[in-house]
């Protein structure tokens, strides 16, 4: 009987096969699949809205936000027409 010797992975090896991998879970849009969701996705709905956007005020990615391109496009124009009406400041105010 022959011994198995195990080896150690160093950091960088154990980050790229993480990497290889993938992240994790799939990223599911969550207005598809759902009607009661699509009926949030209105400009006057403001605080719903705050969670696709970045503290610097920019629109999270569809990559981020895990929606699909069809309702990341929908979700872009209502936060800009949120924005136009006031509702939603374009950029942070922090100095």
């Amino acid at each position: 009987m022959t011994k198995r010797i195990k080896l150690k992975m160093s950091s960088r090896l154990l980050k790229k096969k993480f990497r290889r991998q993938g992240a994790g879970l799939k990223k599911h849009c969550r207005f598809c699949g759902s009607d009661e969701q699509e009926a949030n996705l209105d400009f006057k709905n403001a605080h719903f809205l705050r969670n696709f956007l970045t503290e610097r005020g920019k629109i999270l990615a569809s990559r981020i936000s895990g929606n699909c391109s069809k309702h990341q496009r929908e979700l872009a124009c209502t936060i800009k027409k949120a924005r136009v009406m006031a509702l939603i400041p374009y950029t942070s105010l922090q100095a």
